[in-house]
């Protein structure tokens, strides 16, 4: 590992320590979003994520997380947010109701390295107008990892995450300029920010060993925030639906590689015409 400019680069074999830590990510995801029934506490489903990172020997990302930063440390190892409720939500005795939109925010550690992603789902049948509002948020996040490329810029990113959603031309959704995605690795959130709106061609350089958390936050309504009396949960100002996708990436010499995907991204990368770069073993 080495810093350039206060930005941690990861060698070959630390990156691929990282996706370790996001397949026990992606197992989570599959394993809550399965759980995630009518009647169901979002409790419950913390414990759901507890039992994979016991499965694997992993820790948590975010149980404790905060403490130093003026913020009660983070009581549960999944942000678990419905509805309203843009991230951060403390999980709890809420339970989840049919056509409840729940966005699950979670990251784990092996070995000292962080894995870091978001998925946002229909509790039973979802009304269109919540399907639309993830799938549009998903989409962006997917146009965000296509921008990626070496000698490319971290703001190549963020363009493209707004110029995707910008072109839904029949709604203005509202992006969250609060919170943004960020460099990552032996810390959870490290320097360059990864914002979801801004010009291209600026911050810093892509290069090999930069692993970048990409997170769209994405409103039906206004993008103006308020945060709850717990310090932690963020929800929309007006009560209008959020979504929030989230993946961990690196770009290598051989194409993009979604650390926090099942598939390491392959299969949406091939849609996307676009290489698919993972390190060999």
């Amino acid at each position: 590992m080495i810093e350039r400019r206060g930005i941690e680069l990861k060698t070959p074999d630390q990156v691929r320590v990282m996706r370790r830590a996001g397949l026990v990510v992606a197992e989570t995801h599959d394993a809550v979003r399965e759980a995630g029934r009518p009647g169901v506490t979002t409790a419950d489903l913390d414990a759901v994520a507890r039992g994979v990172l016991a499965k694997h020997g992993a820790d948590s990302s975010f149980l404790g997380y905060g403490g130093g930063f003026g913020l009660p440390p983070y009581p549960a190892v999944t942000c678990i947010s419905v509805n309203n409720e843009i991230v951060h939500g403390i999980p709890g005795d809420r339970e989840l109701a049919d056509g409840d939109l729940v966005s699950v925010d979670f990251g784990a550690i092996v070995d000292g390295w962080h894995g870091d992603g978001a998925i946002t789902f229909s509790v039973g049948e979802a009304t269109p107008q919540r399907q639309r509002l993830s799938d549009v948020t998903r989409e962006s996040l997917w146009a965000g990892i296509a921008a990626a490329h070496l000698g490319g810029r971290v703001s190549d990113i963020s363009h493209a995450v707004e110029a995707s959603i910008e072109a839904q031309a029949d709604h203005e959704f509202g992006i969250v300029e609060e919170y943004t995605g960020h460099g990552i690795g032996s810390a959870m959130h490290q320097p360059p920010d990864v914002p979801n709106y801004g010009r291209p061609g600026r911050g810093p350089k892509i290069v090999p060993g930069l692993c970048l958390a990409v997170e769209p936050m994405i409103t039906w309504g206004s993008a103006e925030t308020a945060t709850l009396e717990d310090e932690w949960t963020v929800v929309t100002r007006d009560s209008s639906d959020a979504a929030h996708w989230e993946h961990t990436i690196t770009v290598t010499q051989q194409g993009l590689w979604v650390l926090t995907a099942a598939d390491g991204g392959e299969e949406m990368l091939g849609r996307l015409g676009l290489p698919f770069g993972p390190l060999a073993d």
